[in-house]
């Protein structure tokens, strides 16, 4: 059994198939014997919060994943409340987990921003970035973790790149989909797509009155 585990944090609102691709393709090309979805309460680098209530997310990732082995839902970070710092979160599991290797997996776009992050130099020294780097599209740039951490350092978090095909599909759009009445079929689990209609997420007050 490896002795690592990946960190795949974000607000999924809602949790979509690009998602689960990306966490199924960690758990193929990491050492890692398990990914673990941290919900964030609020994300300091957004400027809304989420549109779902955290208890709707937590429920749509627990459809989405229901059943499925190597992946673990943790909910650190909605039991704390208040703005999720990724350090805050990495420093609980590095003790938690003190043996096991921690990968944190993000986009290459949360990468270009990783000087904006609360104590980069701290987060690096807590784990190993995994970087999902996705077919045609520039590939990621590691030189803005110069000064926060070693070459070494640097090299392994580029050594623990997470290859991805082109994924269209974000949180965002679906969102938006549903505002407008668009089909959300084969972009989020049935199970969630069927969540979604239940609770009438993401539509206007009047479009829900009116349901």
């Amino acid at each position: 059994m490896s002795n690592a585990i990946g960190i795949y944090g974000g607000s999924f609102d809602p949790v979509h198939l690009g998602h689960l691709w990306i966490a199924e393709s960690a758990l193929e090309q990491l050492p890692i014997e398990e990914v673990r979805w941290i919900p964030a309460a609020t994300s300091p680098l957004k400027e809304s919060g989420a549109v779902a209530s955290d208890s709707q997310r937590l429920r749509m990732l627990r459809l989405a994943l229901s059943g499925q082995t190597g992946h673990v839902i943790d909910t650190r970070e909605l039991d704390r409340d208040g703005i999720s710092f990724t350090v805050d979160t990495l420093e609980q599991l590095s003790k938690q987990f003190a043996e096991q290797r921690l990968f944190l997996i993000i986009g290459a776009d949360s990468l270009a921003s990783f000087d904006r992050w609360k104590t980069p130099a701290r987060i690096l020294e807590l784990c190993t970035l995994a970087v999902v780097a996705r077919g045609g599209m520039a590939p990621p740039d590691y030189r803005i973790l110069d000064g926060f951490a070693s070459e070494e350092k640097v090299r392994q978090c580029a050594d623990a790149e997470i290859a991805m095909p082109v994924i269209e599909i974000s949180s965002r759009d679906m969102r938006d989909r549903v505002k407008r009445s668009r089909s959300i079929r084969f972009r989020v689990p049935h199970a969630v797509a069927a969540y979604i209609r239940q609770e009438s997420l993401y539509r206007s007050s009047e479009e829900r009155k009116s349901s």
